[in-house]
């Protein structure tokens, strides 16, 4: 996003700034709060390169799994430079989304569908840009100048760019905290050609606390700081297009789309409930969905229920899979009729994990009477699930 390349030189109207910097700098953060942003820094494109460099060790490392657009032109992202050799200045801006509730209670009734709290509401892609786009608009009119807005969906390191303008710093577990709003910040950035007074990074305060690292069902942390996607039940349940791999399945228990537990773990959370008053609100029916109900979604169903939420993403396909793995982690043999009725269905990747979710539910008797009634099975990964489960 540009001036007039952007009508740069016509933005100089009667609320131009031609006091200093550190003048427009203030400015700056207080319309960034009026538009509900919570936090802001600024830092020099420069400043992560230790952050680049661990980043492309963990590309090497493979711990990045089928995320393949993570590891496409390294070079973009590693340096904001690399991305648009113009910018100048990173502003950083952060939106508090710390829940109303205990986000972990949900995991204790098995019958129902943990949904990440991020993903209760709207897109978060959607809410961020809209108030980025309105605050870029506002600086190219204070001050003429070209800019760039992203959230999440470029080559962009928005974490460790936070940490150097002071929101907060990466904690054990991967993710920004912050000393304000704990682990509950929604990240965007704005690339600019001004020249912006730095602040100073935040420093780690995470001292000898652990206990995200302890609470991750899947053991995804190889060790403080670093994550091994392939075992995380966010990549698990989002990213990962096949299905999930047999040894995360029990420990997934009934989270069917993202996972809270690292970031719900950490004692700087209690600041977040002290944030703005206005949250991002959760839509009621995705703060506990039934399983029962959920399994029963056809693509036309599962899009109106998740219209202009970050779940529609994942296709009614994968998130059925993930259905199937909470109904066979609930102890809930009558919720086996759900995943019967499944085994049916036009999907590979459904029918795999109804199996499966039969296999955790039913005696072996009627295991092999569901496996009897469907001779024409054909798909191979479906046949390995049929035979994993006689094995059993």
């Amino acid at each position: 996003m540009a001036g007039r390349r952007a009508g740069v030189a016509d933005l100089r109207g009667p609320g131009f700034l031609n006091s200093d910097p550190t003048e427009l700098k203030v400015a700056l953060a207080q319309e960034a709060r009026a538009l509900g942003f919570d936090c802001i820094g600024i830092t020099a494109p420069g400043t992560i390169e230790s952050a680049g460099k661990h980043f492309l060790e963990f590309i090497a490392s493979g711990g990045h799994g089928d995320m393949d657009w993570l590891a496409a032109s390294p070079e973009r992202r590693v340096d904001p430079r690399g991305l648009w050799a113009d910018v100048r200045s990173v502003i950083m801006l952060g939106v508090n989304y710390g829940p109303d509730s205990d986000p972990l209670a949900i995991l204790k009734q098995r019958t129902r569908a943990a949904i990440s709290v991020y993903a209760q509401g709207d897109d978060y892609h959607d809410l961020v840009k809209k108030r980025l786009k309105a605050l870029a608009r506002w600086l190219v009119a204070t001050a003429p100048s070209e800019v760039k807005v992203f959230v999440d969906t470029a080559a962009v390191m928005e974490k460790p760019l936070a940490q150097a303008a002071h929101l907060g710093w990466q904690g054990k577990h991967t993710n920004l905290v912050s000393r304000e709003f704990g682990s509950w910040l929604f990240l965007g950035a704005i690339y600019t050609t001004l020249e912006l007074p730095r602040d100073d990074a935040e420093i780690d305060h995470c001292g000898s606390c652990q206990a995200c690292l302890d609470i991750c069902p899947t053991a995804a942390f190889p060790a403080p700081y670093k994550l091994d996607a392939r075992r995380c039940i966010s990549y698990l349940t989002i990213e990962n297009k096949g299905p999930i791999p047999q040894e995360f399945r029990k420990a997934i228990g009934n989270r069917i789309y993202g996972c809270d537990d690292c970031l719900a773990a950490c004692p700087w959370n209690k600041f977040a409930q002290e944030g703005r008053e206005a949250k991002l609100a959760a839509r009621d029916e995705l703060r506990a969905p039934g399983l029962a109900e959920l399994s029963r979604l056809d693509d036309a169903a599962f899009r109106a229920l998740f219209t202009k939420s970050p779940v529609k993403r994942i296709g009614r396909d994968r998130f059925l899979r993930n259905v199937l793995i909470a109904i066979g982690n609930s102890g809930e043999v009558a919720l086996a009729d759900e995943a019967r009725r499944l085994l049916d269905d036009a999907s590979p990747l459904v029918r795999g994990a109804a199996v499966w979710a039969l296999g955790q539910l039913l005696l072996p008797n009627d295991l092999e009477e569901a496996r009897a009634a469907r001779p024409s099975e054909r798909d191979e990964s479906v046949c390995e699930e049929w035979r994993a489960v006689s094995q059993a």
